[in-house]
């Protein structure tokens, strides 16, 4: 199963028509696919003291916290796509990490202190972002944060596999063929 994390409130976006070309992808060959989509979903990403009490042990207060855990649990490719915003992800994933990616669920804590992943089911990830800067600029000068943070001390470290990640830049100041080309390159890259 195919499961799309989709990060983006407004459905006018730039990243809305990236969904959209996912979905049609996957619809078009026939393959199976659920969509996390966290703004729709009005998924709360503030860690209340009461749901702070209850991380230590691996549990949670929020019932979309368990969908979404079942969701990736039957999974076995993850796409994400969001804008990137200040160079690293929107605070909202960042809330969606903290919150579903528990203890006992996407890690065990070794006894030295170090991790161990438990989403080893998930064996393919796309990581698609979208931002004004060109994917050189934000690895080489904006600190590198979806590779270094997202990617390798996230997704690598709860065990996902085969991460690719895929960027559109200049956005909103690039030419609208250069928005189109990378549309209608995605099937080839999914």
């Amino acid at each position: 199963m195919k499961t799309i994390v989709y990060v983006h409130p407004w459905d006018g976006s730039y990243n809305h028509a990236i969904l959209s070309k996912v979905v049609d992808t996957f619809k078009e060959r026939n393959q199976q696919f659920q969509l996390i989509d966290i703004y729709q979903d009005k998924f709360d990403p503030i860690y209340h003291a009461s749901e702070l009490k209850l991380y230590s042990k691996g549990k949670y207060g929020n019932d979309l916290v368990g969908k979404y855990q079942s969701m990736l649990k039957s999974s076995n490719e993850v796409i994400f796509i969001f804008p990137i915003w200040w160079y690293n992800v929107p605070a909202i994933l960042k809330g969606f990490l903290d919150k579903v990616l528990l203890k006992d669920f996407a890690y065990i804590e070794n006894k030295n202190g170090t991790m161990k992943g438990l989403l080893n089911n998930i064996q393919s990830v796309k990581v698609i972002t979208t931002g004004q800067a060109p994917k050189w600029y934000i690895q080489f000068l904006g600190g590198n944060g979806i590779k270094k943070s997202f990617i390798k001390a996230t997704l690598k470290a709860v065990g996902m596999k085969n991460i690719q990640w895929i960027h559109c830049g200049y956005v909103s100041i690039g030419k609208n063929e250069n928005r189109v080309k990378f549309l209608n390159s995605l099937p080839t890259k999914l």
